[in-house]
């Protein structure tokens, strides 16, 4: 039997035949055929055909209401879900999807709908404010696309796909501190030491986050072995039907499992901690109750920065800093992945590793004398 094209076959007694899938049964596909005298008339018939399977298809699906679908993915997804994500999920439907989406049924979102909402983030954040970050507007697509995903397995018709925007992500410098103003930094904190001192110690030798310095206990130190437990991190979270008190501060789980870690402490540190170490309680307060939060912190760190002269840096800087020097000092990659607590070596490697040009040229450089005699 003769073949022109996909599933077009010329029969024995002359005619053509067209063949198309009429429906799926258990995910087996049931077919069916078009005749015709020639290949244009089975073509249009075959055309046509489908257009029927695919409109009897759409005719059997759902029409839902975007807040309605927003809230039914939200409850299945967050069982799985941190604290943390469920809260930054529901601020990007309050604040973004729902006030442009919101009344809108899911099937009338087009591509074009999309691509107008994208470019209208990435010029304004709201009222009076600036453009949304790459990264922001990147996570409001994603958002839109798992409920884009929850949609299709329930049923529910949908046009749209996100793959139709792209968003660029600028590629910031991070901030890390010469060695002349980290020196300059540790000498000030060595000349005037308390626990907050001690904390930013902490992180300029072990490049710890600042939310997990915030909720590190004297118990997760262990001087005699030298090392340091990374279990927890504190986060202030917006607290929901609660007019009075709009965010509280809370202790958590870390970011992600690869955070929990355990961290050998460098001698230097040891000698400064054992000087100061408490039996138990919060190492920046000593205290088994009261606390330091990170928004605190991050005042009393920019304070420190300012008498010692150092350009204005956020905390974070810190992190970026103990990276950068472990590279320097030639930390082989996979545990400087691991001290940080990175998902993947790939990240440290992207945000860290980038040789100098000097580096380059020392490569480049065996080339000489390879194949002279």
């Amino acid at each position: 039997m003769p073949k022109v094209g996909k599933n077009i076959y010329k029969r024995k007694d002359g005619r053509w035949e067209g063949r198309y899938i009429k429906e799926k049964i258990n995910g087996k596909a049931k077919y069916a055929s078009v005749y015709a005298s020639s290949v244009t008339e089975v073509r249009r018939k075959l055309d046509a055909a489908k257009k029927d399977v695919e409109n009897k298809m759409t005719f059997e699906k759902k029409v839902g209401i975007v807040s309605e679908i927003s809230s039914l993915w939200l409850t299945e997804v967050s069982p799985d879900l941190k604290e943390s994500s469920i809260i930054k999920y529901e601020s990007i439907l309050r604040n973004y999807i729902l006030p442009e989406f919101g009344d809108r049924e899911f099937s009338d979102i087009t591509n074009e709908d999309m691509i107008s909402f994208v470019a209208n983030l990435r010029k304004s954040g709201g009222v009076n404010q600036e453009g949304l970050a790459p990264s922001t507007v990147s996570e409001i697509v994603t958002t839109l696309n798992s409920m884009r995903i929850f949609a299709i397995r329930r049923d529910y018709i949908v046009r749209f796909n996100p793959e139709c925007v792209t968003i660029k992500r600028d590629q910031h410098k991070i901030r890390v501190f010469s060695v002349a103003e980290e020196k300059r930094l540790i000498d000030y904190l060595n000349e005037n030491i308390n626990l907050t001192s001690i904390g930013i110690m902490i992180c300029l030798y072990t490049g710890i986050r600042i939310g997990e310095l915030c909720a590190l206990r004297w118990e997760d130190i262990n001087l005699k072995e030298k090392t340091m437990s990374i279990t927890k991190t504190m986060q202030r979270l917006r607290v929901k039907g609660n007019e009075d008190k709009k965010t509280e501060v809370k202790i958590l789980m870390p970011k992600s499992a690869h955070s929990i870690r355990t961290i050998p402490i460098p001698d230097v540190l040891v000698k400064l901690l054992t000087e100061y170490q408490s039996s138990e309680g919060y190492v920046l307060t000593g205290d088994k109750e009261n606390f330091v939060e990170p928004r605190t912190l991050q005042k009393r760190f920019k304070r420190i920065l300012k008498k010692c002269n150092i350009e204005d840096a956020k905390f974070h800087t810190t992190r970026h800093t103990f990276a950068t020097r472990c590279v320097e000092l030639n930390f082989d990659t996979k545990t400087l992945s691991e001290i940080l607590g990175h998902s993947s070596v790939t990240i440290t490697l992207n945000k860290y590793v980038h040789p100098t040009m000097q580096h380059k040229a020392e490569n480049m450089n065996r080339f000489t004398g390879l194949f002279d005699n």
